[in-house]
């Protein structure tokens, strides 16, 4: 995938997007709104040479979890985020140290976090034998700050554990909003599952400068583009 500049990035990662709601800027976690007003003037000036998408770059650990009989029974999530998403999300909280958020300090920003991704079905989708199956509310979520860069945590439960030979997850933003990515090393891992059962993945065939140059809002507006850089997750068991 095409990576922008860093001040094109600097400056489109601070505009409104799904992992912050509205309701964020509202209730008044930006704490000064001239700079982000300016911050939004600015990224007009660069949407041109970033393409405008995408606005936040997410690397993905995921864990497939079982239970003792078998069957799946949720995704854990590790997401780490962009250092300028990280700045621009932590601007304005409270915190008792200067450049370090405890988990405390963090607890509202993951419950927004979290509440968000909600909407945008965690951006998480399953298959087990060929059958979409549906998540559950996000368990046991938490943030943490480390190296100036945010990680979110959390589990999604199935809402009805299932025995499958085949399942399939994929994770990405329909919009290409959010740039998903697997972590470089040890991105997935099964967790209590049978001895037999064994994984692959698949990350997404990067886009060529040519191709990145041809693409406009547009593109990005008429559908699913971004299930064109889903990370997928194949599972077999027997």
């Amino acid at each position: 995938m095409t990576r922008v500049p860093m001040a094109a990035r600097r400056e489109c990662n601070k505009v409104t997007n799904p992992i912050l709601p509205q309701s964020w800027y509202d209730s008044g976690g930006m704490k000064n709104l001239s700079r982000l007003l300016a911050a939004v003037l600015l990224s007009l000036a660069f949407a041109a040479a970033a393409s405008a998408h995408p606005h936040v770059w997410v690397k993905v650990t995921s864990q497939l979890v079982f239970a003792a009989d078998g069957s799946v029974t949720g995704v854990r999530h590790s997401w780490v985020f962009d250092d300028m998403y990280s700045a621009f999300a932590t601007e304005g909280l409270q915190q008792a140290k200067k450049g370090v958020f405890t988990r405390e300090e963090l607890a509202g920003l993951a419950e927004v976090n979290v509440t968000s991704l909600k909407e945008s079905d965690f951006f998480t989708y399953a298959k087990a034998n060929g059958i979409d199956v549906t998540f559950g509310d996000a368990l046991d979520y938490w943030l943490d700050y480390k190296d100036e860069v945010l990680t979110l945590n959390f589990t999604l439960p199935l809402k009805s554990p299932v025995k499958a030979q085949d399942l399939n997850v994929e994770i990405y933003d329909p919009s290409y909003f959010v740039d998903f990515a697997f972590a470089d090393k040890d991105a997935v891992a099964l967790i209590g599952a049978p001895a037999q059962c064994k994984f692959s993945i698949e990350r997404p065939k990067e886009l060529s400068a040519a191709q990145g140059r041809q693409l406009s809002e547009a593109a990005f507006a008429s559908g699913n583009w971004g299930v064109n850089f889903a990370n997928k997750i194949a599972v077999k068991c027997p």
